[in-house]
């Protein structure tokens, strides 16, 4: 039986339902408050399956042609996301979008720019692994690729009792991902500079940003228009632009031969009005200091770009958010509020326990699988 990419299910659902799972995935986090000195609350972790998740993140044999892995795109230095502007995408093809980080990807209910997922981290795997502009994977072949390897059959014999299946795929990576959780960081140990503080008092007064980034991950969870400008590298480049074309197609997006800017959120809801245009999921706030480029398009570069862009209230557009205004902030102010953003990162994950050191894929296929027992 084919396996679908769970965006293209969801866009079969109606819109109404899809958004109500996702306001119901996004209320108690954007109703919780935040203090100096409380580190997150990370989640249980089976070391065993996260470590059999781990290597199943690094291997490029998940992908179709066997050229990419996770970790292509979600780089271990970068904060498990990407330095480019716009993701590399499945050979052949470009991506449209930024690789968002995946640190405390694992304590999020809703995922990707868009919030077009909101079940959980199986999903979300099998979305990254099987669609066409991404890895392009078909997940049958990917698991008897796995039986091949008698390394995999070791492992998930050991782990789950059972041979390697796109089942058990879907739950070791999302293992492996609730390891990847923030620590340390000046914010939650209650270490705040000086300048920081009075960032941290700007953050929640003046500059307003607390409307959307609240909760322990500095997420509401909800999709804003905040005046961000297109990447024009999305539609000058042939590559970048099938992928464009090839997710608005599965999207139900309508004419989609004269869509000339990134829709966003408007995947969940499609108004009528299209006043849901050019809305996009309120990113995370934490670990800012490693996954430059920003934005859901890469469109600004550094932190100090940022709080400038924001002081001005974010660039037109008829769309943008009532909530965006001029806030007035003086050099120094607009210094203390990067101070603050740069509190909220903590310990790099480049370390043993969160990049794969033995990278040794190469194994000899059996001339008779066939006729040999796993």
């Amino acid at each position: 039986m084919e396996l679908i990419p769970i965006s293209k299910i969801l866009m079969r659902l109606s819109s109404g339902v899809v958004s109500l799972v996702l306001s119901m995935g996004t209320t108690s986090l954007a109703a919780e408050t935040m203090s100096p000195g409380t580190p997150l609350q990370t989640p249980e972790v089976n070391s065993a399956k996260a470590d059999l998740g781990k290597r199943l993140f690094y291997d490029a044999r998940l992908s179709g042609d066997a050229s990419i892995s996770c970790a292509t795109c979600h780089q271990p230095e970068h904060g498990f996301s990407h330095p480019d502007s716009l993701s590399p995408g499945y050979r052949g093809n470009g991506h449209f979008r930024n690789s968002p980080t995946l640190i405390n990807t694992a304590l999020k209910t809703t995922w990707m720019h868009d919030g077009r997922l909101g079940t959980n981290l199986n999903d979300v795997t099998r979305e990254m692994i099987t669609e066409s502009y991404l890895m392009n994977m078909d997940m049958r072949l990917m698991q008897e690729r796995l039986k091949q390897d008698p390394v995999y059959v070791s492992m998930f014999k050991e782990v789950y009792g059972a041979e390697p299946s796109n089942g058990l795929v879907r739950k070791a990576i999302p293992e492996f991902l609730k390891t990847l959780t923030s620590r340390n960081s000046s914010f939650d140990n209650g270490a705040l500079s000086p300048s920081a503080k009075s960032g941290f008092e700007l953050f929640k007064g003046k500059a307003g940003c607390v409307q959307c980034h609240t909760g322990p991950l500095f997420s509401d969870g909800k999709a804003h228009n905040t005046g961000v400008p297109e990447n024009l590298d999305v539609f000058l480049d042939p590559d970048r632009y099938q992928a464009f074309l090839a997710y608005n197609k599965f999207m139900g997006n309508e004419n989609l031969m004269n869509i000339k800017r990134d829709l966003g959120a408007h995947v969940q809801s499609h108004k009528v009005d299209g006043s849901d245009k050019g809305k996009f999921m309120t990113p995370t706030l934490r670990e800012l200091t490693y996954t430059a480029p920003y934005m859901h398009n890469g469109m600004i570069k550094t932190l100090p770009e940022v709080v400038a862009f924001y002081n001005i209230g974010g660039e037109a557009d008829t769309r943008k958010s009532d909530l965006l205004k001029p806030l007035g902030l003086s050099t120094k102010e607009q210094s203390d509020l990067v101070n603050f953003l740069k509190s909220l990162s903590g310990d790099s994950l480049e370390t043993a326990d969160f990049v794969l050191e033995n990278k040794n894929f190469s194994y000899q296929p059996m001339t008779n699988w066939r006729k040999t027992s796993n």
